[in-house]
């Protein structure tokens, strides 16, 4: 693990020893595959001493390293596809299962009157949205896996 650069000594923490050194200063031992980056922008969005300008240059970079992030992540599903050649099941199982969440979600708001009262259901139903919905759905089923293929 020590042989993996922190976030100090990345393009990102140049710029933030730069423009904010504070911030760096809080976050510059930690590795950035660890939440770093999320930390960072909600900091920087905080940080009164930086211009808005500089707020927009940090997103764009936050944006492209998210970006590479999940493109890294579509291609190692495509070798994965092409090295078998077969389909992956996990895709549609996972697709299934988020699917028949959701839709087991919007009966249940709009057909059982409790269950909008009831906190653990919200927090249920903003969880599936959430991560079932967002995250994997558009990890699988994002244009650019298409594309690639």
């Amino acid at each position: 693990m020590s042989d993996r650069k922190k976030l100090k000594d990345t393009k990102v923490g140049q710029w933030l020893g730069k423009n904010a050194p504070k911030v760096l200063d809080a976050v510059g031992d930690l590795l950035p595959d660890q939440g770093a980056l999320g930390v960072v922008k909600n900091l920087i969005q905080g940080d009164p001493d930086l211009e808005p300008s500089q707020k927009a240059e940090f997103a764009r970079m936050a944006f492209e390293l998210e970006s590479a992030d999940r493109a890294s992540a579509r291609n190692r599903e495509i070798e994965v596809a092409k090295a078998t050649g077969k389909q992956d099941w996990m895709m549609w199982v996972t697709g299934i299962v988020g699917l028949l969440s959701f839709m087991f979600t919007i009966y249940a708001v709009v057909y059982i009157d409790s269950v909008r009262e009831n906190e653990l259901f919200i927090h249920l139903m903003g969880m599936i949205e959430g991560v079932v919905i967002g995250n994997i759905f558009a990890y699988y089923y994002g244009a650019s896996v298409k594309k690639d293929r």
